[in-house]
């Protein structure tokens, strides 16, 4: 989604997504199961590669403070903001996160770009749901702590360079606002 994808990152990234979309729930629910590991394997390095030469968006950048001030896991802060933020950035590029859900599995074809966009995000939350991601609440995350650190955890976020690269780039309270949204 970042600003600076191409041509390139794309096909990596949607690769990525096809192939994630097809072997992540195997892999959670079987640890043992090479060929979805495997799979698994090959997406996260071509995701790796799409994010290295497109660079990463909101979602990285709220991730990072809560990193730095709960020691939260990058990748699970990203699981725990990946629906919301996906919600409040696909009005500004429904055709992107259109193929992107069509890749994913989660919308045919012939689904319009806004109903496949919708999909997505449903998709996200259900996928959270079914692996287990908890919310900051459920992670053990003091409320009053987090919404104590909100303020400063928006601005460091924007401050990350980051977010400038999202389809929509959020202002300070947008950000407090989706951290308030992912919270319980």
């Amino acid at each position: 989604m970042s600003r600076k994808a191409n041509p390139f990152s794309d096909g990596l990234a949607l690769n990525a997504i096809r192939t994630i979309g097809r072997h992540l729930r195997r892999v959670y629910v079987d640890g043992r199961d090479l060929e979805a590991r495997e799979a698994m394997m090959l997406a996260a390095t071509q995701a790796g590669i799409a994010f290295s030469n497109s660079s990463v968006a909101l979602v990285h950048g709220m991730s990072r403070p809560v990193g730095a001030h709960f020691h939260v896991a990058h990748g699970l802060s990203n699981a725990m903001l990946f629906p919301a933020v996906t919600a409040f950035s696909a009005p500004a590029a429904e055709s992107r996160y259109a193929d992107c859900a069509r890749a994913l599995g989660a919308a045919a074809d012939g689904d319009s770009d806004a109903l496949a966009a919708d999909r997505l995000v449903e998709a996200l939350r259900s996928l959270c749901q079914d692996l287990d991601v908890p919310t900051p609440q459920a992670h053990g995350i003091d409320k009053d702590e987090w919404f104590r650190l909100s303020p400063l955890m928006a601005e460091q976020a924007l401050a990350s360079g980051s977010p400038a690269n999202n389809p929509v780039v959020p202002t300070v309270d947008e950000i407090q606002d989706l951290y308030a949204q992912i919270y319980s």
